[in-house]
């Protein structure tokens, strides 16, 4: 597998800082060593990743693989092998639950009284098919603190370990905001909700941001721009939210108004402390 973006390859080999299994893996190719390659090189060589010099010709043929955008490498690529390159941001949802629930409740019993009041926010992404989205609402969700993305298994741009595309749109946060891939997104919300999440489904003719308060909580469900978040899924929905706007067209890019949802949450957090 093949990894380019100045972003994308800097944060991939910052989290090989801290997992030598993956950096024993990786290998850097680059052209003309200007600035921001250079910053990569230097973290490359604290992660003991190996780095080779080459023209852009080879780095082109590399590339020739990767989708069009992911074509222009800026004279570096990431070359990345074996299963041991998975990335550590993807993570099974029941575990995660599960260390959520343990992490509650020590909290409960003040043996862990600073997760008492954090506020914990997760995305689940419903159908979103076009992977520059995905990425971007990963970008929102690391800016905005959100604790996990739910991604469905199918109808989803959601091989976020090997989807270059996801990386690059992300500027690298993909390989920090932590994944999970399940085969049943209402299943995962009824599962939240049990552990005291509230469901905020984002959709036209909901509760305006402005009048209303996240919960501590809270999940954030979008759905694609075509069709919305599916019937199921917008069942398990506690509360329907929308952003009020003043534009001639009907929506927002769904990965904008994630970043739009997600700053309310972050600001409503911030102004509660």
């Amino acid at each position: 597998m093949y990894l380019s973006g100045f972003h994308a390859v800097e944060e991939r080999v910052r989290a090989a800082l801290e997992d030598s299994g993956a950096a024993s893996k990786m290998k850097i190719y680059f052209s003309k060593p200007g600035p921001r390659v250079k910053k990569i090189l230097e973290l490359a060589k604290a992660a003991k990743i190996p780095c080779e010099q080459a023209d852009n010709k080879a780095l082109d043929q590399m590339a020739a693989s990767l989708s069009e955008t992911a074509r222009d490498h800026r004279g570096i690529i990431l070359e990345m092998q074996g299963q041991e390159t998975r990335a550590s941001n993807l993570v099974d949802f029941d575990a995660w639950l599960e260390r959520f629930k343990a992490q509650e409740g020590a909290a409960s019993l003040g043996t862990l009284p600073e997760a008492s009041a954090k506020r914990t926010t997760v995305v689940i992404l419903d159908s979103v098919t076009d992977p520059h989205n995905v990425g971007a609402v990963i970008r929102s969700a690391d800016q905005f603190g959100a604790a996990l993305v739910i991604l469905p298994e199918r109808r989803s741009a959601n091989d976020v370990e090997n989807n270059e595309i996801i990386a690059r749109s992300s500027a690298g946060a993909a390989s920090w905001v932590p994944v999970s891939v399940v085969t049943n997104l209402a299943r995962a919300a009824s599962l939240l909700k049990d552990a005291g999440f509230w469901i905020y489904g984002a959709d036209a003719g909901g509760v305006q941001i402005q009048d209303g308060t996240f919960s501590k909580k809270s999940v954030l469900v979008m759905g694609s721009e075509g069709n919305g978040i599916a019937r199921l899924l917008k069942e398990k929905c506690d509360t329907i939210v929308s952003i009020p706007t003043c534009g001639r067209i009907d929506s927002l890019n769904v990965s904008v108004a994630a970043g739009v949802l997600l700053y309310e949450i972050y600001r409503q957090e911030l102004s509660s402390k």
